[in-house]
């Protein structure tokens, strides 16, 4: 069969092992997932009450147009509803964009390491891919665009960034979108804003006026908890989105995603305590990994990248064995670490405990 020859030097995304598998697998009674920055506090009760009660018509179309959580979405964030367009968790967005910008001789520049979809979805378009080393976890942006020539047409900013967790700076930003040509889109992904400093942060949306050229993205599935249900979002001026609509499939937010994110939106309360509980969470566990000496990323997310003594899928396997799921820094681009989701008080205490555990038998030789 005569498919994209690019196909054949590519593998499917792996999921991790769920938490049934792992069980079995190492008899164990109680599983603690730590591996997809899923929200371990859950969602709002908005969504709880109306899943709980309703029952949604299975047998009707979902509204292709998101005409209500549009509405809502563009009073919150205080743009157009022509501004808008949504998919099917923000990785269908990053899929339009690939599919809408990027083709045979086409190039698109990203930091590495950083959300493999942004390749993956260009070299399916069988665009080329110009890779730019982060620096201590942070985007490289003038070696970034430094790698901009007359073929780039995406550049991807991942703000905070995946895996590191490093925010790039305001300043830094507004230097590289003067210095962009604005002939390149320029994307900022910004699915963990919710839980980053809100000094440190700024939401981006007010550039959008001056900067023609810039789509912004965010997700549903991380702070607000709903990664079950699929659905993202992206932000641009009013001129873009149609060629993205016109990739984008009809029907590509299921009506219960569509109604949960609109309640979701509604609890403000709820990412307020999200964001308090993962900040001292968080903290909490920079202040054990400092006790034993581990390093991390400077994270302005619900995830922190640990650098390890040892390979990360060693630590990942040792974890495993005692009851908790991380991701190994090796299939991310960062080999000897271990990306760690911040779970709930009780959850990143026991973790502290195997880890200590896992250190005096570094230390001791017993692990190499």
């Amino acid at each position: 069969m005569k498919s994209k020859h690019i196909l054949t030097e590519m593998t499917p995304y792996q999921p991790g092992k769920q938490t049934e598998e792992v069980k079995r697998e190492y008899g164990l009674n109680r599983i603690v997932k730590l591996a997809s920055n899923e929200n371990p506090f859950g969602y709002s009760k908005k969504v709880d009450d109306y899943l709980s009660e309703q029952k949604p018509a299975l047998n009707i179309y979902p509204d292709g147009y998101t005409s209500e959580l549009r509405h809502a979405l563009a009073n919150k964030l205080g743009v157009s509803e022509k501004q808008l367009i949504f998919g099917n968790g923000t990785d269908e967005v990053v899929q339009l964009i690939g599919r809408a910008y990027l083709y045979p001789g086409a190039n698109a520049v990203m930091a590495t390491p950083t959300f493999p979809q942004y390749k993956h979805n260009a070299l399916v378009e069988g665009a080329d891919v110009k890779e730019v080393a982060t620096r201590n976890g942070y985007h490289d942006l003038s070696g970034m665009l430094d790698a901009i020539d007359d073929s780039t047409n995406v550049v991807w900013l991942c703000s905070p960034n995946n895996p590191t967790g490093c925010l790039i700076p305001n300043d830094d930003f507004y230097d590289f979108m003067e210095k962009c040509p604005s002939d390149v889109l320029v994307v900022v992904d910004q699915a963990y804003l919710e839980y980053a400093d809100r000094v440190l942060s700024p939401d981006r949306l007010s550039d959008l006026d001056q900067y023609k050229n810039l789509v912004i993205l965010r997700t549903f599935s991380k702070a607000y908890g709903l990664a079950g249900l699929r659905i993202g979002y992206g932000i641009a001026n009013e001129e873009l989105i149609p060629g993205l609509d016109v990739v984008r499939g009809p029907f590509n937010t299921s009506s219960i995603a569509q109604k949960a994110a609109l309640l979701a939106l509604e609890d403000d309360a709820f990412i307020e305590d999200t964001f308090s509980r993962n900040r001292s969470n968080k903290q909490s566990f920079e202040q054990f990994l400092d006790s034993i000496g581990w390093h991390y990323y400077d994270s302005q997310t619900n995830f922190l990248l640990v650098s390890t003594p040892i390979s990360g899928e060693k630590v990942f396997h040792y974890l495993q064995e005692n009851g908790f799921i991380v991701r190994p820094g090796e299939g991310l681009g960062s080999p000897k670490t271990v990306r760690v989701t911040i779970g709930n008080e009780t959850d990143m205490e026991d973790l502290q405990e195997v880890l200590y555990k896992l250190h005096q038998k570094v230390n001791e030789g017993l692990l190499t």
